[in-house]
């Protein structure tokens, strides 16, 4: 059994519904009932970016960092491809330069979205025609 799965169910027409456990996740290509794939990945990147600049934080004995506001950005192709992710991190802690950049190596090792995406990650895809659904 995998360590996580979720179901996506999609009717005809370009919006989906994804279940992650008790959680269901609205998602929609053409962005009218939802955000499209590229921003959920965009957002859940920034989600995960921030954690892990926390938890490095906390990891290290660093001072309560207060809050983290993650403002991302990203650009696309004329495919609606990611080109470029960027991260502005607002941080209500006092940080040096030196402990800017050891958070920032470390959330980049800790981040998992980071890892996969650094990584080329695809999905093993098979494919069951004639489903009774």
């Amino acid at each position: 059994m995998a360590d996580i799965e979720s179901t996506t169910t999609n009717d005809p027409g370009f919006h989906a519904l994804s279940r992650v456990g008790d959680f269901e996740l609205s998602i929609d290509a053409t962005t009218e009932d939802g955000p499209s794939p590229n921003e959920v990945l965009v957002a859940d990147y920034a989600s995960c970016y921030t954690f892990a600049f926390r938890a490095g934080a906390q990891r290290n004995d660093y001072d309560e960092l207060g809050r983290i506001q993650t403002d991302a950005s990203a650009d696309v192709d004329d495919d609606d491809d990611l080109e470029s992710i960027s991260f502005e991190m607002h941080v209500e802690a006092d940080l040096d330069e030196e402990e800017q950049a050891e958070l920032k190596e470390l959330a980049d090792d800790i981040c998992h979205v980071h890892a996969a995406l650094k990584e080329h990650l695809y999905a093993d895809v098979n494919i069951h025609p004639g489903a009774d659904l």
